[in-house]
């Protein structure tokens, strides 16, 4: 998924376990049998099940093993059940949430999800911003780690002199579920992308990592962990980042093997492999074929093998093999075989490293019930525009203006099918508003963004346009917050009408007046989105995501191959 595409070159030896089949971790007796036991007479969920046998299960809260005996109450049966049939994939975590995973032990996989801080940067996370019925949207930053800290991830991913050392966020994504749960964007960005990497506290050993003005993005995991990653890009992208979800090379193998196999197609015979040994090593035949395993793991890494031979190559594979993950798991979401869902659970919970926000099965089940009512066809996935460095070879940069205009529209809720959301219109409020020569208004600038700084006097210039309008009492304040969108803020209701007749006399949408603890008074805060002009720039309701690099969950389609990796 974005990993350096060199499977297997200089791997270790030696006798190992079957990479493609990483060692299950200990767990209470018998699990498929325990299933079977919570999903027949467990006393009405009354009890957790802890294992007690040799199988080094845990009894929580002294709650007896083995099975209950007392009738409990219906609903609490059906509830405990509800939870714990929650999506069994990380991709369908993510992307779907649909594949069920049964009758299982609750307490046992929520011992085995691994949490971290969502965040380690200093700055303050973004804050989301209410749409007109009062409905918020969802972001999940989906990281994948090129980590080698275990044999089964050293087999996989080759290297033996990186095994245990810093690992890179080779892949990144993106998924954001709009504020109505209409429809999912996911948006990818290159792991050789030069940005600013913001200061990032460990904290485990309380080590400060300087910010970093010019770096690479996949740098920014090694920095006290993914929580650096996360607030890189809180930083770039001004997103309000809510969770995040972490997986590793044997996370994926043990999930394309637990889900039982995930189809590509590609329009040629491919062999990844250059003469001088690089490559993944994924070779198929033309056409179509279920793929799982080391093979999965293949070819999210491939690079070389496909027409152009970059990373965006690569993110694109990565978006068909998530795409038709989505199809299969729709397929087959009512699963009874206990057998197999025991599986997809625990590959799971083992491969999944999360935010804290979503450290227990209860909260995986949740976000998935959230996902899972998106149809296929409102999936859009796509890459952020980028351009080749001039200043760091080989890398690349988001491109000023494309990649601004991408992240807007995540901000701003907007699909990036080119589909409009239902949305309430908002109203204005009946607080009547006092006159402008009466009215005080201070005006900040929060143009910055990482790429164009701060446009420099921007606040007075909109405290002069203020003053023309006859808001004498207009000034420039001193603060300089970082905001996307401009925002009129006010304290209380008494000064709603005040601030929604400021933002009418600017042409600023209503639906930009917000009530803020933050602010005294009226509190113009000019954003990113007005950096110059004497006229606020007219929002733009619907558009598709800029680039052409885009596709959908319900397309199909097949990767191009570079002739010179035929055989």
């Amino acid at each position: 998924m974005g990993w350096d595409d060199g499977l297997y070159e200089d791997a270790s030896s030696g006798d190992t376990e079957d990479p493609a089949k990483p060692a299950k971790p200990a767990k209470p007796a018998e699990a498929a049998e325990a299933a079977e036991a919570v999903g027949g007479s467990d006393g009405g969920g009354s009890h957790r099940r802890g294992g007690g046998g040799g199988g080094g299960g845990r009894r929580r809260a002294g709650k007896g093993a083995g099975k209950g005996s007392g009738k409990g109450s219906r609903n609490g049966k059906k509830g405990k059940r509800r939870v714990l049939r929650w999506s069994a994939s990380v991709l369908s975590l993510l992307i779907l949430g649909t594949a069920g995973a049964g009758y299982l032990y609750y307490e046992y996989l929520n011992d085995k999800i691994k949490k971290d801080d969502l965040t380690l940067g200093k700055n303050k996370m973004p804050e989301h911003r209410a749409n007109a019925a009062g409905q918020t949207p969802l972001n999940i930053l989906l990281i994948g780690s090129d980590a080698r800290n275990s044999q089964a991830n050293q087999d996989l991913g080759g290297a033996k002199e990186t095994f245990d050392g810093p690992p890179l966020a080779d892949v990144q994504m993106l998924v954001h579920l709009s504020a109505d749960r209409s429809n999912i964007s996911v948006v990818s960005m290159p792991r050789d992308t030069m940005l600013k990497i913001p200061e990032c506290r460990d904290p485990d050993t309380g080590k400060i990592y300087q910010e970093s003005l010019f770096a690479s993005t996949n740098e920014s995991l090694n920095r006290g962990g993914p929580g650096c990653t996360v607030a890189t890009w809180a930083e770039l992208t001004g997103i309000p980042i809510d969770h995040f979800m972490m997986i590793d090379f044997a996370g994926v193998v043990s999930m394309a093997d637990a889900i039982g196999g995930v189809p590509v197609c590609v329009n040629n015979n491919i062999e990844s492999r250059t003469s001088d040994g690089k490559g993944s090593g994924l070779k198929l035949a033309k056409g179509t074929h279920p793929i799982k395993g080391e093979q999965a793991l293949q070819w999210l890494r491939t690079r070389y093998g496909w027409v152009g031979g970059t990373d965006l190559e690569r993110a694109k594979a990565q978006h068909m093999y998530m795409n038709s993950m989505v199809r299969e798991l729709r397929k087959n979401a009512k699963l009874t075989d206990p057998n197999k869902l025991r599986k997809l659970a625990e590959a799971a919970t083992d491969a999944l490293t999360v935010d804290k926000g979503l450290d227990t099965i209860g909260k995986l089940y949740d976000l998935a019930e959230q996902l899972k009512s998106v149809p296929t066809g409102r999936i859009t996935m796509t890459t952020m525009p980028n351009f080749y460095s001039t200043r760091k070879p080989g890398k690349v940069e988001p491109t000023p203006g494309e990649a601004e205009e991408l992240f807007r529209m995540i901000r701003e809720d907007i699909p990036l099918d080119g589909k409009a959301s239902k949305r309430a219109t908002p109203t204005a409020t009946k607080d009547k508003a006092a006159l402008p020569a009466e009215t005080k208004v201070t005006v900040q600038n929060g143009t910055y963004t990482d790429q164009l700084g701060s446009a420099q006097g921007r606040a007075t210039t909109v405290a002069g346009l203020l003053a023309q309008k006859g808001y004498t009492q207009a000034e420039a304040g001193t603060l300089t917050p970082r905001q996307a969108k401009t925002v009129v803020q006010f304290p209380s209701a008494d000064l709603e009408g005040d601030a929604q007749a400021v933002a009418k006399a600017l042409g600023i949408p209503v639906g930009s007046v917000k009530k803020s603890d933050q602010v005294q008074g009226i509190t113009l805060v000019v954003g990113a989105d007005w950096r110059e002009g004497d006229t606020y720039p007219k929002p733009k309701a619907t558009g598709k995501a800029p680039g052409s690099n885009t596709s959908r969950a319900d397309q199909s389609g097949c990767m191009e191959v570079d002739p010179n990796f035929t055989w």
